[in-house]
């Protein structure tokens, strides 16, 4: 998919319900944001308070529920190389299409706060090995995120994102440039190497340009990883406030689905019949309590 005609725009997922939904609309990749597990499962913003366990847990519920490529926001791997190991190999059994692994130090920050802090570029470098000798199978993918634009500057974060090539990776990530030139020079200058990720986050460090506009430039993968969370977090707001003003959802019922209506999306009535179609008569085939 990465090396195809089109970029690949993978939405932001954090829940099982989420990926269905995002599934159904017709993408072809999903990412699952850290950002937005620390968000919904712990109310509480996203600086390394989410573990690999947590992480591994959402994961496997969302593959039970789709096969939709899955991009999976590792952090920093949670520890040192032999962690990364670990987490590399869980995620994978729990069916990660992809890992990303930063350069921050830990516990990191979202990538659009300031005052982040970085592990030197061979540590990192290791880490990358370390993901890379683990993974059971080669189309399991390394993403290389480097976050240096914020702490060592532009030309150190292009440095560090051609080391991180050279052992390895699979896709290169720099993380919250500032501008669109800067995100052209990473294309003009990274390009030729490896597919590149483009991170879009409505409010952050990085102007939010269209897919079509990153193709022109030369991403191969864009990923809006936390609109989801604002939108529900907004929507769930206006509820909550209509219900408590009201005593009834009444006001709000043209911007929720009805009860069938979700029933629908979730597949109830199909999970309904196949539960059906593992009864038996009592005494019949298959019975085994004569």
């Amino acid at each position: 998919m990465l090396h195809g005609p089109d970029i690949v725009l993978a939405s932001g997922v954090y829940d099982a319900l989420t990926a269905s939904l995002a599934t159904d609309a017709g993408f072809r990749a999903l990412y699952l944001s850290g950002a937005s597990i620390a968000y919904t499962r712990l109310g509480r913003p996203d600086i390394g308070l989410v573990t690999m366990s947590e992480v591994a847990e959402t994961l496997s519920l969302i593959r039970d529920r789709v096969a939709t490529p899955l991009i999976v926001d590792a952090d920093t791997g949670y520890g040192n190389a032999l962690n990364v190991q670990r987490t590399m190999r869980l995620f994978e059994r729990a069916g990660a299409t992809a890992i990303q692994l930063e350069d921050q130090t830990f516990p990191k920050r979202c990538g659009h706060l300031q005052d982040k802090s970085l592990i030197p570029t061979t540590e990192m470098v290791g880490k990358i090995r370390a993901a890379t000798d683990a993974r059971l199978s080669c189309e399991t993918l390394v993403i290389a995120r480097t976050d240096a634009v914020a702490v060592e500057g532009f030309e150190q974060a292009v440095e560090r994102a051609g080391r991180y090539a050279e052992a390895g990776a699979d896709v290169l990530f720099v993380e919250a440039p500032r501008n669109e030139a800067q995100l052209r020079a990473i294309a003009q200058r990274l390009g030729d190497r490896l597919p590149l990720m483009a991170n879009m986050v409505e409010g952050g460090q990085t102007p939010i340009l269209g897919k079509d506009k990153l193709q022109a430039l030369g991403f191969s993968l864009v990923i809006f990883p936390g609109g989801i969370v604002r939108a529900v977090a907004k929507a769930a707001k206006a509820f909550y406030e209509t219900l408590a003003r009201d005593g009834t959802t009444e006001a709000f019922r043209s911007d929720m689905f009805d009860f069938d209506t979700l029933n629908e999306i979730i597949g109830t009535p199909q999970m309904l019949e196949l539960g059906q179609s593992y009864e038996f008569p009592a005494n019949g085939p298959g019975d085994k309590t004569r």
